[in-house]
């Protein structure tokens, strides 16, 4: 049997509509945003299926709204195969790591989609709208990226490295004005630089205080056992027992994303397929860049999940 992880995505892979078409061809994916709007107490699948689109990506709707695309996806895929498919791991980059939580059964879907609102919420407030800012940078190594940030941070200034993707794409992260500075410097050493349109820092040491409002939430809801490992952003490394989840959760919110590190954590412990669950293919993307021989799956609407579940099914 083929030795398969599960991945999610987080912000930045939101669209409105997203998810539509699944609720209206199958019952298990309706019951997911059904779920999601009596949970939250407001019409989460309005939001999601006609926006307007910058409603979306205000984070505390973004979070919940990506989380219940990809346990739809999850629900479908699973109540669609001819026999269980229990993957070795799972794993989902920033947001995405509590649909990975989800499919590991280590946190319900309601307590899951109220925490991520809220922890949207949080991170909204912790920095002032205009304040923070995030750019990705290609094409330069991670020692130079840091050297760099590093000679332009502040305590109160911060500028930091927060997602680690792939092989030449790193984010930073941090107050506006060090951002831009780090940013001069590293197109000055031949990087491409990206100004990302997002409402904070995140994954910045400017989200402490989100860390500490999320972490009181934490302690309020069930961490169970993760059936199956789950590969932690902030260690790369899996994860099951609820104390070392609750940990990873809450210094994730001010850590980088070592995603790169974390996919070839799997890759080490000898997975040989990822199926990327949710709302676009960037996941799908980042993985190839890490390694290119091996089958990446992207199962987002009705059309790829079908196709997915005749070849799983064959």
């Amino acid at each position: 049997m083929t030795t398969t992880a599960f991945v999610f995505p987080g912000q930045g892979a939101q669209k409105v509509g997203m998810g539509k078409d699944l609720a209206q061809e199958f019952a298990v994916a309706r019951d997911v945003f059904a779920e999601a709007d009596e949970s939250l107490g407001f019409s989460l699948s309005k939001i999601i299926w006609e926006g307007p689109e910058d409603q979306l990506r205000l984070t505390y709707y973004t979070q919940p709204a990506l989380l219940t695309m990809s346990v739809a996806c999850l629900r479908v895929l699973q109540a669609s195969l001819a026999g269980p498919l229990v993957p070795s791991f799972a794993a989902g980059h920033s947001l995405g790591e509590y649909s990975a939580l989800v499919a590991a059964g280590s946190l319900t879907f309601s307590d899951a989609v109220r925490i991520v609102h809220l922890r949207g919420q949080f991170m909204d407030e912790a920095v002032p709208a205009g304040l923070g800012a995030m750019s990705a940078i290609l094409g330069l190594d991670k020692v130079a990226i840091e050297s760099i940030c590093a000679s332009v941070s502040t305590d109160k200034r911060p500028v930091e490295l927060a997602n680690l993707n792939c092989p030449g794409q790193i984010v930073i992260s941090g107050e506006a004005h060090a951002v831009s500075q780090a940013s001069d410097q590293l197109r000055a050493a031949g990087a491409r630089v990206i100004e990302l349109v997002v409402s904070g820092p995140f994954h910045s040491s400017l989200m402490k205080p989100a860390a500490e409002k999320l972490a009181d939430e934490l302690r309020g809801i069930s961490i169970f056992p993760a059936k199956i490992p789950v590969v932690a952003n902030v260690s790369a490394k899996a994860v099951t027992e609820p104390d070392e989840i609750f940990q990873a959760l809450t210094s994730q919110v001010f850590s980088s994303v070592l995603w790169e590190d974390s996919v070839r954590y799997m890759l080490d412990q000898g997975v040989e397929r990822f199926i990327e669950l949710g709302s676009g293919t960037v996941l799908s993307g980042l993985i190839k860049k890490v390694n290119r021989k091996l089958p990446v799956h992207a199962a987002s609407d009705t059309a790829s999940l079908t196709a997915l579940i005749q070849q799983l099914n064959e």
